[in-house]
């Protein structure tokens, strides 16, 4: 399997099959973390012709336009070190859609469960028995939930359960807890993603000290939160 190759074919099917091809566009640059600047620079085009196309300004990017936008993020990313296609190569590997699978890492040390609260701005609601971690991995709530076995949702933990695995788009807490149930063991820490504490289900607690886990929410912007959870990943 080349990476990079299955990378590039699914941004730009991606791209090409959206509703909102622009839109689309953005998703992939600042998944990237690349700046409208850097992207137009590498385009040999100005910034605002990147920022027309992302804005549905201009019309729709053809099959050439998608390809150039593509190839360059690409390029960017193999110049920076290649983090994007490795964590891409990494979720493929584990046998997960990227949709399904946001984010998974494991860190060069372990790092106090505290320090990944703090950069994903989690207020802790049960404190767990491990007061480190060695890794993460940030899932879209819904596709997970319904589209994993209790076997694949294991796999979920790469290399180790010692991780906070954190649900995306959490309305509740009650699906990822009660999922969490049938999955033994369960990880060091849960974050459920896009609630405040008072909105969370009232029985998550409950079932956190049952599973003998940490339990934390945030309301964290997703892109924000998953461009510094690849920040963590790189400093830890």
């Amino acid at each position: 399997m080349d990476p990079r190759r299955t990378l590039a074919e699914q941004m730009a099917g991606e791209v090409v099959l959206s509703d909102d091809p622009g839109g689309t566009l953005r998703k992939w640059r600042t998944d990237f973390d690349v700046a409208q600047t850097d992207l137009a620079d590498r385009l040999d085009v100005s910034p605002s012709v990147v920022s027309d196309y992302e804005s549905g300004r201009r019309q729709n990017p053809g099959i050439r336009i998608v390809r150039r936008v593509v190839t360059a993020l690409l390029d960017i990313d193999e110049e920076r070190g290649g983090d994007r296609i490795r964590q891409y190569a990494r979720v493929l590997s584990a046998g997960f859609e990227s949709d399904i699978v946001y984010d998974l890492r494991e860190y060069a040390t372990s790092i106090p469960v505290e320090r990944f609260y703090d950069a994903v701005d989690a207020t802790p609601v049960v404190e767990g028995p491990d007061a480190t971690i060695a890794g993460h991995t940030a899932i879209n709530s819904i596709e997970a939930i319904t589209r994993l076995s209790s076997e694949e949702f294991y796999r979920l933990y790469g290399q180790s359960t010692n991780r906070a695995l954190l649900f995306a788009d959490v309305t509740r807490g009650e699906s990822p807890l009660v999922a969490l149930r049938v999955v033994t063991p369960t990880p060091s820490a849960v974050v459920l993603h896009g609630l405040s504490p008072e909105d969370l289900w009232e029985h998550a607690p409950k079932l956190a000290r049952a599973d003998g886990c940490a339990l934390a929410v945030t309301d964290l912007d997703l892109e924000r939160m998953l461009g510094r959870l690849r920040g963590l990943a790189q400093d830890g």
